[in-house]
Order: structure tokens, then sequence, then C-alpha cells
């Protein structure tokens, strides 16, 4: 059980590495002297962010985020995906388990940021799932009881304010495909679920270009695995 619920956290991390921005820069609703600039800015910072599993370019993408932050304050995504960097990076880091529980603070400051914001909340419980997922993998003997349950009522919150989310689905195939098959889980029970997040992705469409929008190449990879494995 133990080694099954550290594997869910590793490989919760490894959205980082398939989610991607594949939009061209438009304009923001923040509110800012260039709006094309900061659009443009972002959409770098989310590139970077989406495309590594390095702690230190994580931080780095942490750091311009803050600064994004800082330069449209009333915009609730740069808090988003700050929480994002931080959670993806107590995921990945070797550092001691204070240091992870500290990042995962800050994530929820993030978060607790971006809700005061008005960010979608949707996908805010998303990622309040991954904190709950990365809390777990600190400590799964101790720590499973609590946060396995946290994380299934925060993806059915999300689900019920939008049940339209792909990005739920996932998160949810995932914590049961290494859900042990005698708790219920496993790669059979978790296949649906892969199936209906890329149901979900092809009919999604993000709400502007810095939208949340990623999770989709994850979900292929892994339907490809199934095909792959059946073939042999």
């Amino acid at each position: 059980m133990k080694k099954a619920l550290f594997t869910l956290a590793l490989v919760a991390a490894s959205f980082s590495s398939f989610a991607a921005v594949t939009q061209q820069p438009t304009a923001t609703p923040a509110a800012t002297s260039n709006p094309d600039a900061y659009t443009s800015m972002m959409a770098a910072i989310i590139q970077d962010l989406m495309s590594t599993g390095d702690p230190a370019k994580l931080k780095q993408a942490d750091a311009k985020l803050e600064r994004a932050g800082q330069v449209a304050p009333k915009d609730w995504l740069p808090r988003y995906y700050q929480a994002y960097a931080r959670v993806i990076t107590a995921f990945v880091s070797k550092e001691e388990d204070e240091i992870k529980d500290k990042y995962l603070d800050q994530a929820e400051a993030a978060l607790a940021q971006a809700r005061k914001l008005g960010g979608e909340e949707s996908e805010l419980l998303v990622v309040q799932a991954y904190i709950y997922q990365a809390r777990l993998s600190i400590s799964p003997m101790l720590r499973s009881m609590k946060y396995s349950k946290m994380v299934t009522e925060t993806l059915a919150q999300a689900k019920k304010i939008n049940p339209a989310n792909p990005r739920i689905y996932l998160v949810q195939a995932n914590n049961v495909y290494y859900t042990p098959s005698m708790f219920g889980g496993g790669a059979e029970v978790a296949k649906p679920l892969f199936q209906e997040a890329q149901t979900r992705f092809t009919a999604f469409k993000p709400a502007s270009v810095l939208s949340p929008n990623w999770g989709e190449r994850q979900v292929k990879g892994r339907l490809k695995s199934y095909e792959t494995a059946s073939v042999k």
C-alpha cells in the first residue's frame, strides 16, 4: 500500500512533463499597461512551467509568476500557476519532508490568492487535490487515511461545479490507477476514466489562451499504453 500511494504521488508530478500550451497569445483581461506584452510573457512562463520537472526550473518559473502577479494584481492566473509550480516542486524535490510541506503551504497560499481574485473554482479544486496528493506522498502510511479521502472529496466538488473540466477525470483516473485492486483500484478500473478524460479533452475549449489547458498528452500516453499492452 505504501509503495502504491507513493507511486501515485510521483505520477501526479509527471503531469508537468505532459502538459502543454498550444495556442498563440491573445489579449488578457488583466489590467496592465500593455496587455499583449503581458499575455506573451505569461504564455512563455506557462510553456516553461509545463515542459519541465526540474526543481530549479520550477522555482525559476515560480519567481517569474510572482513578478507577473505584481504586474497584473487582479489576474488570478499567475497565482494559480504559482500553486501548480509549487506542488510539482514538492513532488519532484529530494529535499527534507519539512521543506516539501513548506512548498505545499506556499501552494495553498497562492491558491487562496487565486480564489480571492475570482479564479475558476473547478480548476482551483483540481490543484487543491494535487496538494493533498503531495501531502500524502510525504508520509503515505501516516497520511493516507486523511488525504486519500480529501483527494476524492475535492475532485467530487470540482465535478459538481464543472463536469466538463477534463483535468478532473485525469486526476481521478490516476488516483484509481495507482490504488491497489484490493481497494477497488487498478489499471482496468481506471481505463474508463482515462477514456472519459479523453472525451472531455476533445470537447474542451479553454476560456482564454492563458487558461488551464494541460493534461491531454498524458491521457493520450496512458491510453496508448493500454493499446500496447493489449497487443502483447
